[in-house]
């Protein structure tokens, strides 16, 4: 206690009584003079009230604990306010940027794959490839014994030859027949030239007879020599008809002989293409996948011996038909693969499949029901990866994000990005 407040205290028996009653004093709002200086406490009790006086520029003890409590409540008052703001205003920066771009997760790789299968039958003899090789275009894939195939194509060559042979022939005999044709035709003229002197002498003798000056029977010998003469002729005549006609008859061999010909080489360039068949190789670059061939197996035309995956890849994105508003072809695709998420990959869109995927499904949906709930529809795009990974094997199926950038124009936080 400092002498302050043993001078404040009543100098009698009860001072130490009311010190202890001090300490049990209930405080009264304090009120303050016109200097500030001093703050009473009151407290009722069966006799005299008595007053404490504390010291000038003291604090009553009730003021000192409730000021840090109120300072502190405006203080993380005013704190929650700066952090609301600046949640709702990152918040809006947030709604504006995303707002430029369209996603889904419903996006797979894609790809024509297909089977690679022999068109000739035989025993394998060599597979000089195995399970997810890449291959280039015209690379081996399987070989079959030729041995039955090479013979085919030697018999095919020997149609060929036996063919050309008969044409060769066929040809010298129409040489040979248009030869008999020039012979005809000179026994014509001959014939022809006999007749007209047997005329001549047929009218000299018979004038003869008839003047009395030559016999009858000299005009008769003359006349039975034109007879003759005349049928030397109709026979010369009939003879160069037939060869001519022969050379016609000859003409239509050759011809079905040209026709054998084709045939023969038909089946000539036929076994030539089995030959080769006996070779599979790589229609374009790709990879092997599935691979069921092996060496001893005998393999059947149309049946597959492995898979192919072509490296021609893509994308195809179920969008949601409420996404495509402003979805168009040529848009920037940034896609990252579930397998890599580390490798984004860039591309754009190529096209936009008119109509949703199941209306080309195998049992398209009929909703021409009395029980009808409209869904949203999927409709797959086609998307064109620029950069794929060449050191990662990407194949149909593989999961993919997509996001699609479907407002070209700059955002709130890109704009605040270019003046930073």
């Amino acid at each position: 206690m400092t002498t302050e407040d043993k001078k404040v205290l009543p100098q009698s028996g009860a001072s130490i009584l009311a010190l202890k009653d001090a300490a049990k004093v209930r405080p009264y709002p304090p009120q303050r003079d016109q200097d500030e200086d001093q703050v009473e406490l009151r407290r009722t009790s069966p006799g005299d009230t008595q007053v404490l006086q504390l010291a000038p520029g003291a604090i009553a003890p009730a003021q000192d604990a409730a000021a840090p409590r109120k300072s502190r409540r405006r203080t993380y008052i005013a704190t929650g306010l700066v952090f609301g703001a600046i949640l709702l205003a990152a918040g809006y920066v947030y709604w504006d940027y995303t707002d430029h771009f369209e996603t889904t997760d419903d996006a797979f790789v894609a790809a024509r794959q297909f089977a690679v299968a022999p068109k000739v039958g035989g025993y394998l003899i060599q597979v000089p490839v195995t399970d997810n090789q890449h291959v280039n275009s015209g690379d081996v894939i399987a070989r079959i014994d030729e041995r039955d195939f090479r013979v085919a194509l030697e018999q095919a060559e020997a149609q060929v030859a036996a063919a050309a042979a008969t044409i060769r022939n066929v040809d010298a005999q129409i040489a040979v027949q248009k030869a008999q044709i020039g012979a005809n035709q000179a026994q014509v003229e001959q014939a022809r030239a006999a007749l007209t002197y047997a005329e001549q002498q047929a009218v000299r003798f018979k004038d003869l007879a008839d003047s009395q000056a030559g016999t009858v029977q000299m005009a008769e010998q003359t006349e039975s020599v034109l007879r003759q003469d005349q049928a030397a002729l109709r026979n010369a005549q009939a003879a160069l008809t037939v060869a001519e006609r022969q050379v016609d008859s000859l003409t239509a061999q050759r011809s079905a002989a040209e026709a054998s010909l084709g045939q023969a080489n038909a089946q000539h360039d036929q076994a030539k293409l089995n030959l080769s068949y006996t070779i599979v190789t790589a229609a374009q670059a790709g990879r092997v996948v599935g691979l069921s061939g092996a060496v001893g197996q005998y393999v059947q035309p149309g049946v597959a011996v492995s898979m192919f995956v072509p490296d021609d890849l893509w994308v195809t994105a179920n969008f949601k038909e409420t996404q495509l508003g402003w979805m168009r072809p040529g848009q920037p695709v940034t896609m990252r693969i579930d397998a890599y998420p580390g490798r984004p990959i860039t591309g754009q869109v190529d096209s936009v499949q008119p109509g949703s995927g199941t209306a080309f499904s195998l049992l398209p949906a009929q909703n021409a029901t009395g029980n009808y709930i409209k869904i949203v529809q999927r409709v797959p795009v086609k998307l064109h990866m620029q950069n794929p990974p060449p050191d990662v094997s990407l194949g149909p199926g593989m999961s993919v994000e997509p996001t699609i950038r479907v407002n070209p124009a700059l955002s709130l936080y890109e704009r605040l990005l270019e003046l930073l």
